[in-house]
């Protein structure tokens, strides 16, 4: 007998929640795609994205996802035997990296593990003495597979105590839409972020936002091709000219729908809440680990992204537990990415959950409950009373 009939609750960090409105504004028969209501929405879809960026500056829609968004940035201002350095924080910051390399680009890795924060004071020294020979210095806002959240304006602040000409690139797919993140103030040359998280459209966009600096670098770039130039998309003279070719329709309604909702909360507010929300977890997961083996990856909270928790669980017992979360009562987690390799026996040690998006108190709690239960059920050690904990988060914060 299964408890897990019903709405079920997918809680792996990305692809999030779809809201309702957002399926219901896809529902529809593919429009024209040459004049009329489609073409008609761009500019204030693209005011949209800026805004929700905190940017002036440039935005281009990509028909694919993170790892081709990667692909594009470095693909416009980067040049074949160009050096790059990367502050890793997990395995998302080493995905990047080694697109990078596949493209000619030279890649310097700082490794910082998966459970610590870039040292600043190192990354400074080292683009010190680099002699300016680094064209990007490339950074995850939060890396999925961690939940480690980077201080970017401390990594652009490093930068220029270097007084380092090095675009700054950041990868925002997990954070955009959940944690605050200002372009333009925190000097960001570079942004992307997919569809599929914080901005609750199903996944098949991506994005990348680029101010003036960075588009000089594409004068010079000689990685860039054709399907992914940014400059036709950002700077369109016909509308197939934002996608190279035929419109990503039905995703361009639900994204539309997905902004107005942000816009509705307010962007501000939206931040609020998955900060409450994540200190709801944190709260619950922090009780449950005061006995047993389990606890959290990223020991302190003001390291931790407001969209992902990632767990440690000491034993194979995290992989039972996600089995018996899905198959019993309906909540799915995520598995433990980047934090070893799948035919290692401590794969099933890890786990995460997703708190991005369309997510809300109950859902959170009912997740937390589901999570407690389930520990119990597969006998993962645990201080009893997390979930306790974490409504007294929600109790003072709503």
């Amino acid at each position: 007998m299964s408890l897990a009939h019903g709405v079920s609750y997918l809680a792996i960090p990305g692809p999030s929640v779809t809201p309702e409105r957002v399926l219901r504004a896809m529902h529809r028969t593919s429009p024209n795609i040459y004049e009329g209501a489609l073409p008609a929405m761009m500019p204030a879809l693209v005011a949209s994205l800026k805004a929700v960026a905190r940017t002036e500056h440039n935005v281009t829609i990509y028909i694919t996802n993170g790892h081709g968004a990667w692909e594009a940035a470095l693909t416009n201002t980067l040049s074949r035997g160009d050096r790059i350095l990367v502050p890793a924080t997990g395995r998302f910051s080493h995905g990047w990296a080694e697109i990078a390399r596949v493209l000619g680009v030279e890649v310097d890795i700082m490794d910082f593990g998966k459970r610590d924060p870039i040292d600043m004071a190192a990354l400074t020294e080292r683009l010190k003495t680099d002699d300016r020979g680094y064209k990007a210095v490339l950074a995850v806002h939060t890396d999925t597979s961690t939940s480690l959240r980077t201080d970017i304006p401390a990594v652009r602040a490093a930068i220029d105590a270097a007084g380092h000409p090095a675009l700054l690139m950041v990868d925002c797919m997990a954070s955009l839409g959940c944690d605050r993140f200002e372009m333009d103030a925190w000097g960001v040359d570079v942004m992307l972020a997919g569809s599929q998280k914080g901005l609750m459209t199903p996944p098949g966009l991506a994005f990348v936002w680029f101010n003036d600096k960075a588009d000089r670098a594409r004068d010079t770039a000689n990685c860039v091709t054709w399907a992914w130039d940014w400059r036709p998309r950002a700077f369109p003279k016909i509308f197939s000219n934002y996608f190279g070719g035929t419109a990503p329709t039905l995703h361009l309604h639900g994204l539309r729908e997905a902004l107005d909702m942000i816009e509705e909360e307010g962007l501000e507010n939206v931040w609020s809440r998955h900060a409450s929300l994540a200190r709801a977890v944190w709260a619950a997961a922090e009780h449950w680990g005061t006995e047993g083996t389990l606890e959290l990856n990223v020991r302190q909270r003001e390291l931790r992204g407001h969209s992902v928790t990632a767990f440690r669980a000491g034993s194979e017992r995290a992989t039972a537990l996600r089995r018996w979360c899905e198959d019993k009562a309906g909540l799915t987690l995520g598995i433990g990415l980047g934090m070893t390799e799948p035919d290692d026996p401590a794969w099933h040690h890890f786990f995460r959950l997703g708190h991005m998006g369309h997510v809300s108190a109950q859902m959170i709690l009912g997740a937390l409950a589901t999570m407690e239960a389930g520990m119990k059920a597969v006998g993962l050690p645990h201080a009893p009373g997390g979930v306790v904990k974490a409504a007294e988060v929600i109790a003072a914060e709503a």
